[in-house]
């Protein structure tokens, strides 16, 4: 069993069997949600360092009165990791999710947090939803799985729902423009998930099944993208292997 942000999950053997894959058939559905902890932990390099940073920033952005937001909360690491981080009156957060098995646990797991800042988990639509007045928002490893068309107007509605001073903070797997940094990142990477104990098979299958799923860009196109929507201040701030986080202040 794996416990990581008050989470407790089964270990992540989805793709160890022998069967084969569908290219593209990875959801996040109740057999996901099992093992998910777990699956990130061992998948993405720097996690772990990035939520124990995310309270840094949320103490510098959050302001009284105000809606944090966490698009794609998943089991609510990062949700669990700013609302222990704000001690300033009258902040709320708000945890957003499509996947209804992910929000059914999240709710669970945030019930069993004792911390006193009001949250509510939602299943909605990101892409859709009306943000308002919101000092922070936090998007870790989701952007890469929307439309890259749909990218662009989501960063806007983001923008928008953000008060003036407003913090954005995206954290997201990263492509490269040159074929021998992406060739370097890619074989170190799944040295770094071996060395968490998943096996070739396992790295290869759960490749496929993620093709055109996940889909990721490079820090430059993010920066320019936040750029674009009227970000004022964006910078890459932390990254680890071929994954990185952006603030972008408004």
């Amino acid at each position: 069993m794996c416990c990581f942000g008050d989470v407790m999950s089964q270990k992540d053997t989805l793709f160890s069997d022998t069967a084969a894959i569908e290219p593209g058939s990875f959801r996040f559905n109740e057999s996901v949600v099992r093992v998910f902890p777990d699956m990130i932990e061992r998948s993405v390099p720097g996690y772990r360092a990035l939520l124990d940073l995310t309270p840094l920033l949320v103490q510098q952005a959050v302001q009284p009165h105000t809606t944090v937001y966490d698009l794609g909360c998943s089991l609510g690491a990062a949700t669990l990791a700013a609302r222990r981080a704000i001690h300033v009156a009258g902040v709320n957060i708000v945890g957003l999710d499509s996947s209804p098995d992910m929000v059914d646990r999240c709710r669970t797991v945030i019930e069993g947090d004792n911390s006193t800042v009001p949250v509510t988990i939602e299943q909605a639509d990101i892409t859709q939803y009306n943000y308002t007045n919101a000092s922070m928002m936090l998007m870790y490893f989701t952007l890469q799985f929307i439309q890259v068309g749909d990218r662009p107007k989501l960063l806007q509605r983001i923008y928008d729902g953000l008060n003036p001073g407003g913090v954005f903070v995206l954290a997201e797997k990263l492509a490269f423009d040159h074929p021998e940094t992406q060739r370097w990142m890619d074989n170190h990477h799944e040295d770094f998930k071996r060395a968490q104990g998943y096996s070739d098979l396992e790295i290869a299958k759960k490749r496929q099944a993620i093709e055109n799923v996940l889909v990721p860009a490079t820090a430059d196109t993010h920066l320019s993208l936040l750029k674009e929507v009227g970000f004022q201040e964006a910078h890459r701030w932390f990254q680890c292997l071929n994954f990185a986080s952006f603030v972008a202040i408004k």
